[in-house]
């Protein structure tokens, strides 16, 4: 299972205790303690032994996912076809596709709105990137 490594650092550095003085607390071995801290997992009994000796509740140590909402901003480019769809002479659309993509825009999706017949002269593609925080 998976435990908060970095709160067990922290518990253990507020006791001044060494990574070598929490296995003598706890029961467990030293390199029990070095993996946990350094993968974050751990069984069940060793959890128990490291809150017993941290004199913490056992669930103190969980580790508690953070969902962190990115948030992005969007831009679009038309790509024109020249002559039509199965038409010789259809926009380069690599070029146009890489062109947008400069800047750190990721491509995200290509839409080809059709006029009333079913027809369509362009191309829509749909750029993305993260908003900086």
């Amino acid at each position: 299972m998976k435990v908060n490594a970095k709160l067990l650092l922290e518990l253990r550095n507020e006791k001044f205790w060494s990574q070598d003085e929490l296995a003598i607390a706890s029961g467990l071995n030293l390199r029990t303690i070095q993996r946990i801290e350094k993968e974050a997992t751990i069984s069940l009994q060793s959890k128990k032994s490291l809150a017993a000796a941290l004199e913490v509740d056992i669930h103190d140590l969980d580790y508690k996912e953070s969902i962190i909402m990115k948030n992005y901003e969007y831009k679009t480019i038309s790509i024109k076809f020249n002559h039509g769809w199965f038409k010789k002479g259809i926009s380069n659309v690599d070029e146009a596709l890489n062109e947008g993509a400069i800047d750190g825009w990721r491509f995200k999706q290509m839409v080809m709105p059709t006029d009333s017949n079913g027809g369509t002269e362009q191309m829509i593609a749909i750029y993305e990137r993260e908003l900086a925080k």
